[in-house]
C-alpha cells in the first residue's frame, strides 16, 4: 500500500501524516455513507419505534440493526422490505439489500 505522507528528510514518514492519509482515503468515506443512511432511518421511523433500536453496521449490502425488545423487532420485520426499499432510493451508494434485526441492547454504546 503507498502511502502520499510527507517525509522527513531521513526518508520516515510521521504517524500522524499516515493517520490522516487513512482516514481521507478509508474511513471517512465510509463513515460519510454509514451517515447518510442513519439520518434517513431515523426520517424513516416513528419516533417511538426510533427509541428502541439502532443501527449496529452496514456490511456487504446488510444493515444490521440492534432492537431492545421482541415485538419491537416483528414491527420493524413488517415493514422492512419499505425500509430497504426507501434506503435504497434515499442512499444508493450504500447498496443495502437486506435488514437484519437482532434483539440486543441499542442503547449501550
Amino acid at each position: 500500500m503507498k502511502w502520499r505522507a510527507k517525509r522527513h528528510m531521513d526518508g520516515a514518514v510521521t504517524l500522524g501524516d499516515v493517520a490522516r492519509e487513512l482516514m481521507e482515503s478509508r474511513i471517512s468515506p465510509v463513515a460519510a455513507r454509514f451517515g447518510t443512511v442513519a439520518d434517513v432511518w431515523s426520517q424513516l421511523l416513528p419516533t417511538e419505534l426510533g427509541l428502541h433500536c439502532k443501527i449496529a453496521g452496514i456490511s456487504h449490502g446488510q444493515l444490521k440493526v440492534l432492537v431492545d425488545l421482541p415485538t419491537y423487532m416483528y414491527e420493524l420485520q413488517l415493514c422492512s422490505f419499505d425500509l430497504v426499499s426507501e434506503l435504497q432510493r434515499q442512499c444508493p451508494r450504500a447498496h443495502i439489500k437486506k435488514i437484519k434485526f437482532i434483539v440486543g441492547s441499542p442503547r449501550s454504546s
